[in-house]
């Protein structure tokens, strides 16, 4: 009777989503072009999305020139950081296509955004997978939580571990105050403004204790804010940190 109800429910979901659809037909994430799904690109979008393909750093996720190699590659910048995370990727550069992304998931309401976002966020993570790995997003404060009623990253990060058939852990860490925006800070005011900034949820403290952790964010820019959450993890007892983000920003020097 339960598999019954179950299918039944399902049949109910699927006439339920299909009606809305023949209304609300799916739109592409970044134009008004109709598509298969909801949160697709359409063909004239799809190649303007700066994916990122060959050869990163393997510590940042940047893009850098020459052909894919077994070793790791690490770009100058984060030479010269003391990434506390092992290693890192993102899925796609900074720029309008992505922006546009971003900020749907972000301010938006398009939470459609998700779903794609995170299979794509998956297919990118995986050279990062460790045995038994916790994945985790970067958490908000919870006065932007009540402002915004959801975490963006948390979506994505649900998503993500669903993909990789990996363990998922919403609220692993907590944002300890109110940093604001990093918008307008330097390199070095980015790092201040998160020192400290996240520490494990007292109630999942425990989950960190000699685990991998897999964190995930929509932006990597200079990386303050993966920098500050690794930190927390490590210092909670986490075997180590791998980072992921949706988008990187490449810092123009």
């Amino acid at each position: 009777m339960q598999k019954l109800g179950a299918r039944l429910r399902e049949a109910s979901r699927q006439v339920a989503t299909g009606a809305l659809r023949a209304i609300y037909p799916p739109q592409c994430m970044t134009c008004e072009a109709f598509v298969e799904r909801e949160g697709g690109l359409c063909p004239s979008c799809w190649p303007q999305v700066p994916f990122i393909h060959g050869l990163c750093c393997d510590s940042c996720g940047l893009p850098l020139p020459g052909e894919a190699e077994a070793a790791p590659v690490i770009c100058d910048e984060c030479l010269t950081l003391a990434r506390p995370w092992e290693q890192g990727r993102a899925v796609m550069l900074y720029d309008a296509k992505a922006r546009q992304i971003l900020l749907g998931l972000k301010y938006q309401d398009r939470l459609d955004h998700a779903r794609p976002a995170g299979e794509w966020l998956a297919r990118a993570a995986r050279p990062l997978l460790q045995p038994d790995m916790l994945v985790a997003p970067v958490p908000l404060h919870w006065l932007r939580f009540v402002k915004r009623r959801y975490n963006q990253a948390a979506l994505l990060s649900d998503v993500t571990a669903r993909e990789l058939g990996l363990p998922h852990c919403p609220d692993l860490l907590v944002r300890t105050r109110h940093t604001g925006t990093q918008d307008g800070r330097g390199r070095a005011g980015r790092f201040a403004n998160l020192a400290d900034a996240f520490a494990p949820h007292l109630r999942r403290r425990h989950l960190l204790v000699n685990r991998h952790i897999l964190l995930v964010d929509d932006v990597m820019t200079a990386g303050a804010t993966f920098a500050a959450a690794s930190e927390a993890c490590l210092a909670a007892g986490a075997a180590s940190v791998r980072v992921i983000a949706l988008a990187r920003v490449a810092r123009r020097h």
